[in-house]
């Protein structure tokens, strides 16, 4: 189905509304967590920043995924939809990584005495990171539309399959960075409020994440429909 400039705009309605509740919801996540949650005993104030890094670091993963995943099927189907989504997913990703990526450092330093060290899960991540940062620039630099779409999917299908191995890598791996506390064989070991201010984050990272993913995926159907007017 061809885009149109009317549909577009109801998408990107949809996508507005959504991340402001998003935004919204972030900004509530860490005010409850400097209120809520308790004062993490080694740590102190710093681990305060888990709540805002670790839901940014879900968020990317799933955007990554969902790029590698519907790269697949654009490469069977052959849908400009699917290779719009996945460039929309991309570029909210890199968003997700680029605080991720920061707020990691601002607790590292007091933590373990250095705002980067070479640990297995930071040098994959920062690899992800480039390899969509790279994703992108290919994006840029091929003009004809069936070949940018069909040489991206083949970048955002590597750019997947490196996803599970950054979270397995604190167990194949010796590792500074901590152990995954929600997920975990046996029960989360965080306190109730934390584990609930955590698990709120999560929700609404998710939340802005589709709002982005949604407000960035109506701009492109946009563009297309203006294209498809002017042809």
């Amino acid at each position: 189905m061809k885009p149109t400039i009317s549909s577009s705009r109801g998408i990107m309605k949809w996508g507005i509304a959504l991340t402001v509740l998003g935004l919204v919801a972030m900004v509530g996540i860490y005010l409850l967590a400097l209120a809520y949650t308790p004062l993490e005993v080694r740590q102190g104030a710093a681990q305060k920043i888990f709540y805002v890094h670790v839901p940014a670091a879900w968020s990317a993963m799933v955007a990554f995924t969902l790029v590698g995943l519907v790269s697949i099927l654009y490469l069977w189907l052959r849908d400009e939809r699917l290779d719009a989504f996945a460039a929309s997913s991309a570029e909210v990703g890199l968003v997700f990584s680029v605080i991720m990526l920061t707020t990691g450092p601002i607790w590292g330093k007091p933590i373990w005495g250095t705002w980067w060290t070479w640990d297995a899960r930071l040098t994959l991540t920062l690899i992800l990171f480039l390899l969509f940062v790279g994703y992108m620039t290919l994006r840029s630099a091929v003009h004809d539309p069936a070949e940018r779409a069909r040489f991206a999917a083949v970048v955002g299908i590597m750019g997947m399959v490196l996803v599970p191995f950054i979270h397995l890598s604190v167990y194949l791996f010796r590792t500074l960075h901590p152990m995954p506390i929600v997920l975990k064989p046996s029960s989360p070991s965080l306190p109730p409020e934390m584990l609930r201010t955590l698990l709120l984050g999560f929700l609404a990272a998710t939340v802005l994440y589709v709002g982005f993913v949604v407000l960035r995926y109506g701009l492109a159907r946009h563009a297309m429909a203006q294209l498809d007017e002017e042809a």
